[in-house]
């Protein structure tokens, strides 16, 4: 049985708390494509997530759309489809919290 978007997103949630913040469901009426999560931390950082199930999760064009912008802008944003990609996201977390 493989593991859910339901279960790599509550890995996401809980990893965020651990450093301090907040991994907060980005509902937006009328901007399709946005990413699921934005995701808060101490010092003012903030991280856009986009979610996909393991399986056969697809990025919609929309969401490639959306990405581009946040990026332009200055905002990092991730795609995250597995476990693995979770806790490589929280190493980066650790690299950034220590300014590397």
């Amino acid at each position: 049985m493989s593991i859910q978007e339901k279960e790599i997103e509550q890995k996401l949630v809980r990893l965020v708390r651990k450093h301090g913040g907040y991994a907060m469901k980005w509902v937006c009426p009328g901007w399709a494509g946005v990413p699921d999560r934005i995701v808060l931390l101490p010092g003012g950082r903030i991280y856009f997530v986009e979610l996909k199930r393991p399986e056969g999760g697809r990025v919609a064009e929309r969401q490639k759309w959306w990405a581009k912008r946040l990026r332009r802008l200055g905002f990092d944003v991730f795609f995250l489809l597995t476990a693995e990609d979770v806790t490589a996201f929280g190493e980066y977390l650790i690299l950034e919290e220590a300014g590397v």
